[in-house]
């Protein structure tokens, strides 16, 4: 490597660390306001939580924080996909209105977390609701709307990113390398991809920004979030959008080379994950793969177990606990998936699974 590419290398590397900081003090500063706000959001040492998995270790907590960056910088110096451009002056109008938008609604997720209230969305649901599974009728992590508003699909992006200190997009991105691993030597125009539980298309967004030639669609039981997805996604006409649900897909057998599911499964009740991984197989293509993008489990970094065990106490995540030790291998190999490869990013592990193309799950 000559001066002039050790030097490139290295400014890329400064711009990186820069914005990433910055963006992460940004969100970091939208959750200490939001706690200094109330009296229990987000805090592990709530007097009324007990936990049974030791004391979190801080210092693994970093080093997984860490790590996320190092491996992110490492997939754009690789070539799987390009630096982030999240933090532009064009994009400062737009955060401001959503971090006041945060800050206003904390109240509100406060009273429903100090009531235990989580059904409060049943109540304003509009006619024909009952298309709508029992399980998805509440409202996941005490939010405003549930997902059937379209204020809550404007907020989710900001509410997610200041939870976890600007690491939500960094996390998804570990995804993204799988799909640049897949497409590596192929025509994106005659690959297939399939987004399931899309939300409002910020994931699926990324990657047509990557591959903007990908025959890509989203599937979402929100009626909101797939407006806004459909919103988003507008600059790429090929991209199909569906109003569904994932243990009932409306796609034809073996119709997706690539399917992914990003932070779905742990929102699932545990006799429900095994219908959507069957849908998954039958609709993806022998040969194909499964991208799964989820919550770490126990025991996956040293220390940190107590810290997911907060999880379902500090917020609305009914069915979190029981994710925390699904397994998830047992349980794909049971449908007939290949398991290929499993990466940690930070609070988020992905794993990816191959359909065989013998039909053998052997």
């Amino acid at each position: 490597m000559g001066l002039f590419d050790r030097a490139s290398l290295a400014a890329g590397r400064a711009r990186y660390a820069a914005a990433q900081g910055l963006r992460s003090a940004w969100y970091g500063a939208q959750m200490r306001a939001a706690k200094s706000r109330t009296t229990g959001f987000y805090r592990p040492d709530d007097p009324d939580f007990t936990p049974t998995r030791g004391k979190p270790d801080m210092g693994q907590l970093r080093k997984a924080y860490f790590d996320l960056f190092i491996q992110d910088r490492r997939n754009v110096e690789a070539g799987l996909y390009p630096a982030p451009r999240d933090v532009r002056l064009a994009q400062l109008p737009h955060a401001l209105k959503s971090a006041r938008a945060f800050q206003a609604d904390v109240e509100e997720v406060e009273r429903r977390r100090q009531a235990r209230d989580a059904t409060e969305v049943q109540a304003e649901l509009p006619e024909g609701s009952n298309r709508y599974p029992e399980y998805y009728r509440q409202n996941f992590h005490y939010q405003s709307g549930g997902w059937f508003s379209d204020e809550s699909a404007e907020l989710y992006d900001t509410q997610v990113e200041a939870l976890f200190t600007g690491t939500a997009d960094a996390m998804r991105r570990a995804a993204l390398a799988e799909i640049a691993r897949e497409l590596k030597g192929r025509d994106q125009r005659g690959v297939s991809l399939l987004d399931v539980a899309c939300g409002n298309g910020r994931f699926l967004e990324a990657v047509m920004g990557v591959w903007p030639r990908l025959k890509a669609a989203g599937l979402d039981l929100s009626p909101n979030y797939t407006e806004a997805a459909c919103k988003r996604l507008s600059p790429w006409p090929q991209v199909e959008v569906f109003h569904e649900a994932a243990e009932a897909m409306p796609l034809p057998e073996a119709s997706r080379d690539i399917i992914v599911s990003i932070f779905l499964f742990h929102e699932l009740p545990p006799g429900v994950r095994g219908g959507v991984l069957a849908e998954v197989f039958r609709v993806l293509k022998p040969g194909g793969l499964f991208i799964l993008a989820d919550s770490v489990q126990f025991g996956d970094h040293d220390g940190i177990d107590s810290v997911l065990e907060y999880f379902p106490h500090g917020f609305h995540e009914p069915y979190y606990n029981s994710y925390l030790s699904w397994d998830v291998t047992g349980a794909a190999v049971a449908q007939g998936f290949r398991k290929e490869r499993e990466a940690l990013a930070f609070l988020t592990k992905v794993t990816t699974w191959r359909r065989p193309s013998d039909g053998s799950g052997l």
